[in-house]
């Protein structure tokens, strides 16, 4: 008998989410159409040479595009954006993502949404595939934070145990 077989993967899901995740939006283009999806699995991989990375599902249409291009630009998502969260994680919905969403282009072309708290512009260095999703491992080429250039960020979005909510530093 397979190891999958005897593996409760609902149980897996339910578990992993007691982890607090960052909650991200990456975009990217696929020719003049702005395209992204949400996603809780990024993570910075080097600082020299500047590298990131994120997981999303194998098979998604949006990643293909992204990958064709080239490049994406990673938008850290702050506590009054849930519902960019949502928008944009539901499948089915690509062509209606980016209705009544700001944003203007980073260096690389794709879209920074307004209020992120920060975004990270790469070109797309390799994808792997690990199971049932990709790893995007991304050569960092430009990055800011402080959306309203005040010298306060706004207060990321976290996801925990399926909701969504700010942080609140304790010291």
């Amino acid at each position: 008998m397979s190891d999958s077989a005897e593996f409760d993967s609902a149980h897996f899901r339910t578990i992993m989410g007691h982890f607090p995740t960052g909650v991200t939006v990456v975009t990217g283009m696929n020719g003049v159409v702005p395209v992204g999806f949400t996603i809780g699995s990024f993570t910075s991989v080097s600082l020299d040479p500047p590298l990131v990375g994120f997981l999303p599902q194998a098979g998604s249409a949006t990643m293909d595009a992204i990958e064709a291009s080239g490049s994406f630009c990673v938008n850290v998502l702050s506590d009054a954006q849930s519902d960019l969260c949502w928008k944009f994680a539901k499948s089915g919905t690509d062509e209606t993502r980016f209705a009544d969403v700001d944003w203007h282009a980073a260096p690389s072309g794709a879209p920074i949404l307004d209020r992120a708290v920060a975004w990270i512009d790469c070109t797309v260095e390799e994808t792997y595939t690990m199971g049932d999703h990709l790893f995007v491992l991304g050569r960092v080429r430009a990055l800011d934070a402080d959306a309203d250039a005040d010298g306060e960020p706004p207060t990321p979005l976290l996801f925990f145990k399926g909701s969504l909510g700010g942080f609140d530093a304790q010291g």
